[in-house]
């Protein structure tokens, strides 16, 4: 196996999925661990480390969700949820038990496998390009000061009265974008295209969730809600 080589976790427990979707991520260059059920996947993911896992909803043993926050609870590694139905709660609960993505089944390859990219160019794992011309410019070095939230921009730390706060990469992504340009109203199109590198429409489910996330973390009453138009960090 090549060294620069993206070794992706896929839990699926349809065994033509499993098999086709592995054979489809395998020809475009990933090497890809597929598992049949959660428990086996959680084993995977401790014994390789992999630097992206595909976790179906509805997977026997320990579900998806379940995994999801298991590998959260060990690990900031991205994670996208497969979900054969796109009005599901399940896609809710994915993300918020700390998905950074997810896809709709049925799916077809080449769309799944240009969201692998779009997520690991955001992580900078091998497998992804360099970062898209949507990251954040604005912000160049230095601690940036809100209250009492502090963002290093340059060590990727956070701190809220002096204490660190751990997020996972797609937070902070999206928090250095609003710390680009406090009080600067952002759509939720824009931070779908700037964090996660969406360059069609997208489910806006995915920033809302985040950003409930986020302000557990950083406080409720950081990030405003401007109805109809999007999200803004007070100044």
């Amino acid at each position: 196996m090549a060294d620069h080589q993206t070794h992706v976790l896929f839990v699926e427990d349809d065994d033509v999925i499993r098999e086709a979707t592995q054979l489809a991520l395998e020809r475009d260059g990933f090497a890809v661990t597929a598992m049949p059920d959660g428990l086996s996947g959680l084993e995977a993911f401790r014994a390789n480390r992999p630097d992206i896992a595909l976790l179906d909803v509805m997977v026997p043993g320990l579900d998806g969700v379940s995994l999801c926050r298991r590998i959260r609870d060990e690990s900031t590694v991205p994670v996208i949820m497969l979900s054969a139905r796109a009005d599901s709660i399940d896609v809710v609960l994915g993300l918020e038990a700390g998905a950074d993505d997810y896809v709709t089944k049925p799916f077809d390859g080449a769309v799944l496998v240009a969201r692998i990219r779009a997520v690991l160019r955001r992580f900078g794992h091998a497998g992804g390009s360099a970062h898209p011309d949507g990251t954040p410019s604005a912000v160049n070095g230095g601690t940036l000061v809100f209250g009492d939230l502090e963002v290093d921009t340059e060590g990727m730390e956070v701190r809220r009265a002096g204490r660190p706060v751990a997020l996972t990469p797609t937070e902070m992504r999206l928090l250095l974008e609003f710390s680009s340009a406090p009080g600067t109203v952002l759509s939720r199109d824009k931070l779908l295209e700037r964090v996660w590198d969406y360059g069609w429409g997208g489910d806006t489910r995915v920033v809302d969730v985040h950003v409930q996330r986020l302000r557990q973390k950083i406080g409720q009453d950081r990030i405003e809600t401007v109805r109809g138009f999007g999200y803004k960090l007070k100044a």
